[in-house]
């Protein structure tokens, strides 16, 4: 494709599925797409872990792309496609014309290894001082890790179209032609990429342990032709370390580059594979070579083993696509397919939330969750508390919202700051203050059990960070952290504020013990992952208009007949009450759909104002929920089991 510059000066781009690759499932895309429109929903995070050339992975940039290859080649390009770091596009113009226009003859790497084999000496002489500039204007600070990037996979796709092969570098033609002259394009890369794009040079089996998306797409090597075999010449050149090569094909040392899907132990690897990804779809592509090739085409993996593999993690369904297979040329493979299993996987572990807000819903997920509608784009969880709903649900987008100002500040630091930085202030806390760490030293250590809990140690302590905590003026990251230690050391873990705006809980029986740890890196993970915004309007201000019919509102209120602690002093009155309920009446006017959590009766009253504007709305559903709080803190609801909980849903 030809561009224009300002200056009117034309120069070449390129795309990503410009390039050759074994594999490559371009022709593909339609199907892919078709099946996870058709199949899947609220798809948000696409993981590609075998990405290749990028080109799967390129039918999502709508979402937020995971990419992952053990090439480094791979990897340095899909940075280029898919990283959200800011780019001088002018400057890489620049630079791409610049190589275009030099003819450098002094040697270098290139021409002493590559002269005459996969391209003519004056064209490795090009290649190996545009791989020296590129780096050197990197190290030096011109040139940023994506424009490095970008640059490099300019110089990859220029390469391997004039290539002296027959689309791989397993070896050269010998006498081939070297007429053609090395032309670098401009990477047709967006500068509005996803801000939370993810690009990885890993084993798969690894990083599935580290990452979740909602969809994960696998597209292993199916036979035993190693990528690092054939794409050695491209691997060196993007690593650009000079190894020293051998070999009538000029290979390096690649072995730590072997990938166990082309051995016999390929079934070994997938099941390994599969059991720990992290997602709620798992589409896998794998053609029907099994036995219809030479030795080194056939496929490791049967079907037979491809289905039971799957089917422990969820339930299959198998898509088929007629597709070409590569071939030596000296076989005519004919119905060969590539097969696409979708894995609908089994139900995730919940995610609880690290606070223990009053009247959180975490033991009630169960009941819910499968009430909400399958496919939502916005979800609002008007008074989201703890999070525990919201950061369960399935949806493209989520708006959490509470008009409780200090928790709501929390959520944000904990959505923006990286997971170890947080971990390491909190701790820095505890040992300032000298409070207890149970994880690291047990009970024991400081004369406490289980049981007693850690209270008595922990007080002192507790109560100067709480003053100090008090005093500070200004809420920051530090006010922030402060708060969410507060929070784990006070009673059951929960938050309150007196009318001063002071934290006034006294301390608890816990600590930061590994139970709290895991549940806060657990939620930081999720919350780092979604689309999500942090809002802190009462009900009455929120503005549903920017909200459509594709939407959902969960309302988790004070409950009205409730003793639990915000109902204290009246927090909240029969007048919110009514409120909320016209709120309620305009979502439904405008056909938005809602989910009201609530009871009807407790504790021998009954909730009136709901009872009776039920009768008048004879069209919303009221389903009851099968849950006593009897575990839960002293002061919260009823533990006679005489509590009422309804799930109200106008859909």
């Amino acid at each position: 494709m030809l561009s224009l510059l300002e200056n009117q000066k034309i120069y070449k781009t390129t795309q990503i599925h410009n390039r050759r690759y074994l594999g490559n499932k371009y022709k593909l895309l339609p199907t892919i797409k078709h099946i996870v429109k058709k199949e899947c929903f609220s798809i948000n995070s696409v993981a590609d872990i075998f990405t290749g050339t990028g080109v799967v992975a390129s039918a999502f940039m709508d979402k937020q792309i995971i990419t992952n290859d053990l090439l480094y080649s791979n990897y340095i390009s899909n940075i280029a496609w898919f990283s959200n770091q800011e780019f001088n596009k002018k400057r890489i113009i620049e630079f791409i014309q610049y190589y275009n226009s030099i003819q450098p003859t002094e040697e270098n790497y290139m021409t002493q290894n590559f002269s005459d084999t996969y391209f003519s000496h004056e064209i490795c002489a090009k290649i190996g001082y545009i791989r020296e500039h590129i780096e050197k204007n990197y190290h030096i600070g011109i040139i940023n890790e994506r424009e490095r990037a970008i640059l490099i996979t300019s110089l990859l796709y220029a390469m391997d179209r004039i290539a002296n092969t027959c689309g791989h570098y397993d070896a050269y033609i010998k006498d081939g032609n070297f007429s053609k002259e090395l032309e670098l394009a401009v990477p047709e890369v967006s500068s509005c990429n996803n801000k939370n794009n993810q690009c990885y040079n890993k084993d798969a089996n690894l990083l599935v342990k580290e990452i979740y998306a909602d969809l994960v797409y696998i597209d292993p090597p199916y036979n035993s032709r190693q990528y690092c075999d054939t794409y050695h010449l491209l691997e060196n050149v993007a690593k650009w370390e000079k190894p020293e090569v051998f070999g009538v094909a000029k290979k390096m040392d690649r072995s730590h580059l072997k990938s166990e899907y082309c051995t016999q132990n390929a079934a070994k690897i997938l099941e390994e594979l599969i059991e720990n990804i992290n997602a709620k779809y798992i589409l896998f592509s794998y053609n029907n070579m099994a036995s219809k090739g030479n030795d080194r085409s056939n496929a490791k993996i049967s079907d037979e083993d491809i289905l039971r593999i799957l089917q422990k993690k969820g339930t299959v369904k198998v898509f088929t696509e007629n597709y070409r297979a590569f071939t030596t040329g000296k076989s005519n493979i004919q119905e060969n397919a590539e097969r696409l299993f979708l894995c609908i996987c089994f139900e995730q572990k919940k995610i609880a939330s690290p606070m223990n807000y009053t009247g959180g819903k975490f033991k009630l997920l169960s009941q819910i969750l499968p009430l909400f509608p399958k496919k939502i784009h916005t979800f609002v969880d008007l008074f989201c508390g703890g999070c525990n709903v919201g950061i369960n649900v399935t949806a493209e987008q989520y708006i959490f919202n509470d008009s409780n100002q200090e928790i709501m500040g929390l959520y944000s630091i904990l959505q923006k700051t990286p997971i170890q930085q947080i971990l390491t202030s909190v701790i820095n806390i505890i040992n300032q203050y000298g409070l207890s760490s149970s994880a690291s030293y047990g009970y024991a250590h400081y004369g406490c059990d289980s049981s007693s809990g850690l209270g008595k140690y922990n007080k002192e302590a507790f109560n100067r960070l709480r003053t100090d905590f008090n005093l500070l003026q200004q809420k920051d990251y530090h006010y922030y952290i402060m708060l969410f230690v507060l929070i784990v050391y006070s009673f059951n873990h929960q938050i309150r504020f007196n009318s001063k705006g002071q934290f006034n809980l006294p301390v608890g029986k816990r600590d930061f013990n590994k139970k709290i740890q895991k549940k806060l890196v657990d939620f930081m993970q999720a919350v780092q992952k979604k689309d999500c915004s942090f809002t802190t309007y009462s009900f009455l201000d929120f503005d549903i208009s920017c909200l459509t019919k594709d939407d959902f509102v969960y309302v988790d209120p004070p409950y009205l007949i409730s003793c639990a602690s915000y109902n204290e002093n009246g927090g909240w009155t029969e007048q919110n009450e009514k409120e909320l309920l016209l709120f309620l009446e305009k979502l439904d006017t405008r056909g938005i759909r809602f989910a009201l959590s609530n009871v009807l009766r407790n504790k021998g009253k009954e909730n009136t104002l709901l009872c009776d504007w039920l009768k008048e709305h004879k069209h919303i559903q009221t389903i009851p929920l099968q849950y006593t709080y009897a575990n839960s803190n002293y002061h919260t609801k009823d533990k006679s089991g005489n509590c009422e909980e309804v799930l109200i849903i106008n859909y």
